[in-house]
């Protein structure tokens, strides 16, 4: 038969190490949804923390960052955030750009909205399937194919400025499990989206 000492002292253990379990659970929740206000020319994000900013792989990026991949994917994903100044030859031929960038077939699946956010009207693109990823300096046009992938492209037309191109592009899972936390970044609601109108 237990003491009622000892019954003390395990029951004290127990509580404890529940409280620090609890504790490290809370500062991991803490840590995922800590977000840092990035600011990027005419626009500010508020990007996750646990998105790791990088330098500009090219000239045509003013900004990009690392997206962890999560379980059951490889490859993290990544963020990349552009303006070429004026309209960077307007919503419709992006579009469509980004689109192209997608094998055709059945497996291509493509959704385009458009809504506004507080730093300005913006047309989001959702699209799936084998993505032609860019390989090596854009000149040489190099591209490989990526099955299983998802891009969420946003066109963003900041009043009096210029257009803002953030582009989100990796394994579908990870794209998927970043989607909400990318519009939340500048202020978009999924909700009052409409299809978009060329």
């Amino acid at each position: 038969m237990i003491s009622p000492n000892t019954f003390r002292r395990v029951l004290y253990s127990v509580l404890g190490l529940s409280l620090a379990i609890y504790a490290c659970t809370v500062q991991a929740a803490d840590e995922s949804t800590k977000t840092n206000e990035v600011k990027i020319k005419d626009i500010t994000l508020k990007v996750p923390a646990n998105w790791k900013s990088a330098p500009p792989s090219n000239s045509l990026r003013l900004a990009q960052f690392e997206i962890p991949a999560v379980k059951g994917d490889k490859e993290p994903a990544e963020l990349v955030i552009s303006s070429f100044g004026g309209t960077g030859g307007g919503m419709a031929a992006n579009i469509s750009r980004w689109v192209g960038q997608f094998a055709a077939g059945k497996d291509r699946k493509v959704k385009v909205t458009q809504g506004e956010s507080k730093l300005g009207k913006y047309v989001f693109a959702d699209l799936s399937g084998t993505y032609n990823k860019s390989i090596g300096p854009p000149f040489l046009r190099k591209t490989k194919a990526v099955p299983d992938s998802r891009m969420l492209g946003v066109i963003l037309a900041v009043e009096g400025k210029a257009y803002y191109f953030l582009k989100l592009t990796g394994p579908t899972k990870t794209v998927s499990a970043a989607a909400d936390e990318f519009r939340a970044s500048f202020g978009a609601n999924a909700k009052e989206e409409k299809p978009f109108e060329q």
